[in-house]
């Protein structure tokens, strides 16, 4: 698990990889990956926005931004934790992401950047 924490806020990123979603044939590799946010501040934050950068072991990257995460804007208090799971598809075995997130403090509505760490996509025959 790879983790980072900005601002009080806690992020553990735990990536795995999905054969039964991949296609090593047509060089379609997916993985999951399930984050934990937890608010370790003295202030309620809202989540507003994400962005990803995506970084596949060919050279190519791409980046990924948006409105909340999986469709949602959690708000957490002091001590909450929100987690989810999404999913990322790579062209190769290898690959990697980090990002940041758009926070949001409902005292007095400031918003700050929270960084997602950098975490590997490796599929687990390549770690052998």
């Amino acid at each position: 698990m790879f983790t980072a924490v900005t601002a009080g806020i806690k992020i553990s990123v735990k990536a795995t990889y999905k054969p039964e979603y991949s296609d090593p044939r047509r060089n379609n590799y997916l993985f999951s990956y399930q984050i934990k946010i937890e608010n370790m501040s003295d202030y309620t934050v809202k989540l507003l926005r994400r962005h990803w950068f995506i970084f596949d072991s060919n050279g190519e990257h791409r980046q990924v931004e948006g409105e909340g995460v999986i469709g949602e804007q959690p708000t957490l208090a002091p001590g909450d934790l929100y987690s989810y799971e999404s999913a990322c598809s790579l062209t190769t075995e290898i690959g990697k992401m980090h990002g940041t997130y758009l926070m949001q403090r409902k005292l007095d509505n400031g918003q700050f950047r929270v960084r997602i760490p950098e975490f590997f996509m490796i599929v687990p025959h390549r770690l052998n």
